[in-house]
Formats: C-alpha cells, structure tokens, sequence
C-alpha cells in the first residue's frame, strides 16, 4: 500500500500542528506555506480532521485550527485508518475491511494469506505505537 497524498499531508498538518500544541490556533496559510502543502487542499483535509474529532477550530483573525487531543493520544493508525480505511495488502488478510478473497479455495490454509497477515498486524502494532509525538521527538534528534 502506498499512502495517497491526503494522508502524507493530513500527518505533515497534524505534526506542525503538534510541535505548536498548547500554543493556540495556528492558520491554514500558515501551516500551508511552511509545510508546502495546496492550501485549498489542506483546507478539505482539516475540515475532516476537525469533524473526526481530532482537531478543534478558532474563526476570526486570532483563529485557526489546533490539536483537541495530545501530539501522544493522536495515531499514526488512526489518522492513516481515517484517510485509508486499511494498511492490508489484502482484504482477506484484514479484520477491518475483510472480504473473501476469490483465489483461495481454504483460507485455512493459504500461505499466502497468513504472511499477509503477519505483515498487516506488525504494521498496525508500529503504527498503533507511532503517535504525533513520536514524529515530533525523532525529527528533534
């Protein structure tokens, strides 16, 4: 799977958005111009983060978005879940978004199956750990 370009800039947002918590409302043309990310883009990409919960939002000339939960409570797994739907590289290997898979005649026993399943759960244990915080800290070091 590869992450589509709304998900890499929903998590390029949030992480200027985390460096900044508890700083107050940052502006979309803010984050736009030092991230370097279309700002009509990212305005449709905020508005689903805010809706999601994740972000909270200030109208007016002091106003903008900011983080409603700590950079460590907001997922790498969620954000990319919310904008991908599933990190699988099947949909028989994935509880989530599971459907049969129409070359298996046993899904019991498909090796092909269970190495996809081994690669999807170790992919969601990283990303359940990585949180916002975790971006923020390694790119300090």
């Amino acid at each position: 799977m590869i992450l589509s370009k709304k998900t890499r800039y929903a998590i390029v947002a949030l992480t200027r958005l985390a460096r900044e918590f508890g700083n107050g409302p940052i502006q979309i043309k803010d984050i736009a111009e030092k991230e370097q990310i279309p700002q009509r883009f990212l305005e449709g990409i905020l508005l689903e983060l805010r809706k999601k919960g994740i972000l909270g939002s200030k109208l007016g000339k002091e106003g903008g978005y900011f983080l409603l939960k700590k950079p460590a409570e907001v997922t790498l797994s969620e954000i990319i879940g919310h904008f991908e739907g599933t990190v699988s590289l099947l949909y028989c290997a994935c509880e989530k978004s599971y459907r049969p898979c129409e070359f298996c005649k046993d899904e019991g026993i498909c090796t092909i199956r269970s190495v996809i399943r081994e690669v999807h759960d170790a992919t969601q244990h990283i990303l359940n750990k990585a949180s916002l915080e975790t971006l923020i800290n390694d790119a300090a070091e």
